[in-house]
């Protein structure tokens, strides 16, 4: 069985953050032998939310999944965690995603589509297989843009109301960025220095660090991962710098036509174009208007009597060679 680091951290955090007694990677039910308890009321749920979503977003959630049994089939939580206190009962249902670039299974929608679906059938499982109607279920990733987070957030809300509204209070949560630093990393590097279970392969990785290490403390591990970080702030720096002197040139230049600056105000273009995940340029409505998250304030590109804020958002690795291919082909010159 195939097992991702990021299971293997989630696996370690509930273990010795959440203090589950029990945890299991890569969680599927047995359809054909288990049975499915609260059935009318999960039924129900899969209803209201594909109503809701479509409705108030023309989402499509479930797809193909035309029936719960369907559904139910294609289940699997990336981890699963109970924790038995004072006799009471706890369960978390984390699923992990770790996209170097950043989350993205597909369009923006496509992102928060599959998540919404992924965290609304944990919880037909939670309810069908354990009946259990009460926990937390989770959507983890270190790294997922802000224009997916705004919107993801607002449907998380709906997706909790629409269980309560079947009687189920599962907390839905977004770990996402520097909370998933604060709240997941941190801790499981924080207790590495006293756990030697040979089975975590997170934990052992990061122990076989540390043994090669100037120092074997975890704050010194965690200065190393700040200051990797930092350098990586630098590299994006540098290529913001570079992309922001080229693109204002060219304008200033007229090598940018009309139709070319409205392709550069959508997202579709600018990632496909120049590999950035929201549009390269951000019209500038008002004169009071502050700059757009993710957006550099200055220089502001005047192009067409219009005022435009350039995207922030370049990495060397991954934006360079786009916008350098655009480049030369808007230099080249004309016959």
């Amino acid at each position: 069985m195939k097992i991702e680091i990021g299971e293997s951290l989630i696996l370690s955090w509930l273990r010795h953050e959440k203090k589950c007694q029990l945890v299991q990677m890569n969680w599927k039910p047995s359809v054909e032998s288990w049975e499915l308890m609260n059935e009318s009321v999960i039924e129900q749920i899969m209803r209201d939310s594909d109503d809701y979503f479509k409705h108030e977003y023309d989402y499509k959630i479930y797809k193909k999944n035309t029936s719960l049994s369907q559904l139910i089939k294609q289940a699997e939580i990336d981890v699963i965690g109970i924790s038995y206190t004072g006799g009471l009962r706890n369960i978390y249902a984390v699923d992990i995603a770790f996209h170097e670039y950043g989350l993205n299974y597909g369009s923006k929608d496509e992102t928060i589509m599959k998540i919404v679906k992924k965290l609304l059938r944990a919880a037909m499982c939670i309810y069908g297989y354990f009946d259990c109607s009460e926990g937390d279920i989770v959507f983890s990733s270190p790294k997922v843009n802000n224009n997916i987070i705004e919107t993801l957030d607002v449907c998380l809300i709906q997706v909790e109301k629409i269980l309560r509204k079947n009687k189920l209070n599962f907390n839905i949560k977004l770990i996402a960025n520097n909370s998933f630093n604060k709240e997941i990393l941190q801790p499981v590097l924080d207790a590495t220095s006293s756990i030697a279970d040979t089975s975590e392969l997170f934990m052992r990785s990061i122990q076989m660090y540390k043994m090669f290490s100037e120092n074997n403390d975890s704050s010194k591990l965690s200065t190393k991962i700040s200051i990797k970080n930092n350098d990586a702030l630098q590299n994006k720096t540098k290529i913001g710098e570079w992309v922001r002197k080229n693109l204002t040139q060219m304008f200033e230049e007229n090598k940018i036509s009309v139709e070319e600056v409205e392709l550069m105000e959508s997202i579709e273009y600018s990632k496909k174009i120049f590999g950035i995940q929201m549009p390269l340029l951000k019209k500038k409505l008002s004169i009071d208007e502050g700059k757009p998250s993710r957006y550099w304030a200055k220089p502001i590109i005047k192009a067409y009597d219009a005022e435009y804020f350039i995207c922030s958002e370049w990495y060397e690795k991954t934006n360079k060679s786009h916008f350098e291919k655009w480049a030369l082909l808007k230099n080249q010159p004309t016959h």
